[in-house]
C-alpha cells in the first residue's frame, strides 16, 4: 500500500468515530494534514491523475490522457514540464488563491517538474478574464510588491524553494511588431471574440483596448517558450490555456494538457466568487480566530467545495463525512469544525488551532451572552439616532462597510437577542431594510411587538454586542 493509501485507512478510522470530541479531531487533523508535505512519487500514474482530476473542473484532453502522459514520462525517468502563470496584480490575496498552489503542490510531490511563470509583462497588459472593465496599468514596482506579498502569503500550501521561477518579459519584451503581425496572422479574430466577457463589455458599451484583446496570445506564447507539458489554472483561464494549445501546435511542438481548478464560492453563501470587493473572503494574513470564526459562520452546504479546496482529504473521506451528516451520525456544525481547524491548521499551526477552536466553543457554546466576558457596548442613550449599518462600521468596528452589513442582515444574520435573567433568549430577526433605521426608534418597536424585556444584544453574523441605555 502507498503512502497515501495508509493514511487515508487511518483518517477513515478516525472520521468514523465522534468528531465533537477535541482529542479525536486532534488526531485527525494531525493525520490529514501530515499530507501537505507527503511524497505522493510512490502513486501509479493511474492514481497520480486521478488525484489532479479530483479537483479539477476539466481537464483537457482527458484524465485517462494525463495518466498515459506521466507513465510515457516516467518510462523516460523524467516528470511532467507543469506550468503555472502569475500576474501580481494585488498586494494581498485570500484563500480562493490557494486552491492552485495547492493543487500544484500535489504536482511537486508526485515528482513533476514546475515553472512559476512569473507574468511581469502580461501584468502590464492586465488580464481581463472576468472583468467588466479595463484593468489599471501596473508599475514594475507594484509587480515587486506584489509579487513579495503573494509568496509570503501562499507559503503554507506550496514550496516555493523547488520550483523554477521565469519571468515572461524575457521573452515578450522582444517580440517586434513584425514577429507580432505574424503571430496574430495565424489567430482568427474569432477565436479571440468568442469570450462572454468581451462580448458582454462590447454589448455594454464598455472599453476593450486591443492590448486585453491579445492577452490570450501573450499567455500562450508562455507555453510555447516552455514548451509545457500541462498548464495548471482556474476555469475563467480556460480559454487563454487553449489558445496555448492552439499556438504550440503551430509551432509544431505537442499541444500542452490542461488542469482547469474551480473558481471557490464566497463564505456569504450568495453563490458570488469569493472576493474582497464583495467582502466574502478569508485572507490569508488573517488571525487564526478570524480565519476560525469565519469558515464556522458558512452555510453548511459549502463545506464539501472547501473541503475539496482546501484540505488534503479525499473524496471518499469527504463522502464519507458527508454521508455521516446525512445520517445524521455527525453534526454539522462538528465537521465545520474540522473544516476550520484544517485552514488554520496549514495557516497558523496545529497549536492555533486547537486554540481558535477552544475559544470558539467558550464563546458561542454557552446558552448566555452574559457568561462570554467582555463585549463591545453600543450606548442607545447616545447613538440611538444613528442607523444600525453606521453604528455597526463607525461604532462597533463590526463590518468594513454599510453595504456589508445590508448583506448581514438579507441572510437574516442581523438580529436584536433579549436575554432573561434566567439565560433564555428571544432572537428577533431585523430585515434588511431596518438595517438602515435609526437603532433607537427599531429597538423600541421590536421590543413592543414583542413584549419582550430582559438584557438586549445586537447580533451580525457571528459578533455581538450589548446595547444599553433602553
Amino acid at each position: 500500500m502507498t503512502r497515501l493509501g495508509d493514511s487515508v485507512q487511518r483518517a477513515s478510522q478516525l472520521l468514523a468515530q465522534d468528531l465533537s470530541s477535541d482529542e479525536t479531531v486532534e488526531r485527525l487533523l494531525a493525520e490529514t494534514g501530515s499530507r501537505r508535505y507527503m511524497d505522493l512519487s510512490d502513486l501509479p500514474a493511474k492514481d497520480q491523475a486521478a488525484l489532479i482530476g479530483a479537483r479539477a473542473v476539466e481537464v483537457l484532453p482527458s484524465v485517462e490522457k494525463l495518466a498515459e502522459a506521466i507513465e510515457e514520462k516516467a518510462a523516460a525517468g523524467k516528470g511532467l514540464h507543469v506550468k503555472l502563470g502569475i500576474d501580481p496584480t494585488a498586494a494581498d490575496v485570500h484563500l480562493g488563491h490557494a486552491v492552485q498552489m495547492i493543487v500544484l503542490s500535489r504536482f511537486q510531490r508526485m515528482g513533476h517538474d514546475v515553472t512559476l511563470i512569473i507574468g511581469d509583462f502580461t501584468a502590464k497588459i492586465g488580464d481581463p478574464s472576468g472583468r467588466t472593465a479595463e484593468r489599471p496599468a501596473l508599475t514594475d514596482a507594484d509587480i515587486a510588491k506584489n509579487l513579495a506579498g503573494y509568496q509570503d502569503q501562499v507559503r503554507p500550501f506550496f514550496d516555493f524553494e523547488n520550483v523554477s521561477f521565469r519571468h515572461n518579459s524575457d521573452w515578450l519584451g522582444s517580440i517586434g511588431f513584425a514577429q507580432l503581425i505574424s503571430l496574430l496572422a495565424q489567430v482568427p479574430a474569432s477565436a479571440l471574440l468568442q469570450r462572454e466577457d468581451f462580448r458582454n463589455r462590447l454589448a455594454q458599451g464598455s472599453g476593450l483596448t486591443m492590448s486585453e484583446l491579445i492577452y490570450p496570445v501573450a499567455m500562450a506564447l508562455d507555453s510555447v517558450e516552455l514548451e509545457c507539458d500541462i498548464e495548471l489554472g482556474g476555469v475563467d483561464q480556460l480559454l487563454n490555456m487553449q489558445m496555448g494549445r492552439r499556438l504550440m501546435e503551430q509551432h509544431g511542438q505537442r499541444p500542452q494538457m490542461i488542469a482547469a481548478m474551480p473558481l471557490i464560492e464566497g463564505t456569504d453563501g450568495s453563490g458570488a466568487k469569493m472576493s474582497k470587493s464583495k467582502d466574502n473572503y478569508i485572507g490569508l494574513t488573517a488571525t487564526a480566530d478570524d480565519v476560525y470564526g469565519k469558515i464556522m459562520s458558512i452555510p453548511d452546504r459549502l463545506m464539501v467545495p472547501y473541503l475539496r479546496a482546501w484540505t488534503e482529504w479525499t473524496d471518499a473521506e469527504i463522502d464519507q463525512a458527508a454521508a455521516r451528516c446525512e445520517a445524521r451520525t455527525l453534526h454539522p456544525m462538528d465537521l465545520k469544525k474540522v473544516l476550520a481547524g484544517e485552514v488554520v491548521t496549514a495557516l497558523h499551526g496545529a497549536a492555533a488551532a486547537k486554540s481558535a477552536r477552544a475559544g470558539f466553543t467558550a464563546q458561542f457554546s454557552r446558552k448566555s451572552f452574559g457568561d462570554v466576558g467582555t463585549l463591545p457596548v453600543v450606548d442607545a442613550a447616545e447613538h440611538g439616532g444613528e442607523g444600525i449599518a453606521a453604528i455597526l462600521t463607525r461604532v462597533l468596528e463590526f463590518t468594513p462597510s454599510a453595504s456589508a452589513a445590508r448583506r448581514i442582515a438579507k441572510q437574516n444574520g442581523l438580529k436584536l437577542v433579549v436575554e432573561t435573567d434566567g439565560g433564555d433568549q428571544r432572537s428577533i430577526v431585523l430585515p434588511e431594510a431596518e438595517a438602515l433605521r435609526p437603532l433607537g426608534e427599531v429597538v423600541s418597536e421590536k421590543l413592543a411587538e414583542a413584549d419582550a424585556s430582559g438584557t438586549l444584544y445586537l447580533k451580525a453574523g457571528r459578533k455581538i454586542a450589548q446595547i444599553r441605555g433602553i
